[in-house]
Order: structure tokens, then sequence, then C-alpha cells
């Protein structure tokens, strides 16, 4: 439980880098094989984004099609590619 808390406050703390403009997503993306950021909904990574909310995340999680439920581990690296174009 302790270890799983620590997780949640990481990648919160993530999430508010990301919000605030410290980090966009390249850098994100970068750090993919962090277990804090691989383990990431990709849906959370977009709706952290400046500018983002789930209606936008959606939309182009639809357009690329990105599972709802994929998490940045599990992007293939097409879909890897796409992302970055498009928001990199």
């Amino acid at each position: 439980l302790k270890k799983a808390a620590e997780a949640r406050q990481k990648r919160a703390a993530l999430r508010a880098d990301i919000k605030a403009g410290k980090m966009n997503f390249a850098d994100v993306m970068r750090k993919s094989s962090a277990p804090i950021v691989a383990r990431m909904k990709v849906a959370t990574l977009l709706e952290s984004l400046p500018g983002f909310g789930k209606a936008k995340a959606a939309k182009i999680m639809e357009e690329l099609e990105i599972s709802e439920s994929r998490r940045v581990q599990g992007l293939g690296a097409r879909q890897r590619e796409l992302l970055m174009q498009r928001l990199g």
C-alpha cells in the first residue's frame, strides 16, 4: 500500500508539472521508460496537457485509434510517432 501511494503521489506531481508547463509532451515521452510515466494512462497524460480536457483528449485518441485504457508503455511505435507529430 505504501508503494502504491508513493506511485500515485509521483504521478500526481508529474501531472501538475505538465499542467504548469514545466514539462512538455516530448519531455514526458522521452521518459516513457520510467515506471511512473510508463504506467500512466495515455488519456490521463493528454488531459494533463495545458489546454486539453477530457473531450479533446478523447478526440485525439479516437483519431489516432488509441484505446482509452491504453497506458504509455503499451503504445505501439506507430501510435507513439503519431502522438509526437501531433503534440511533440
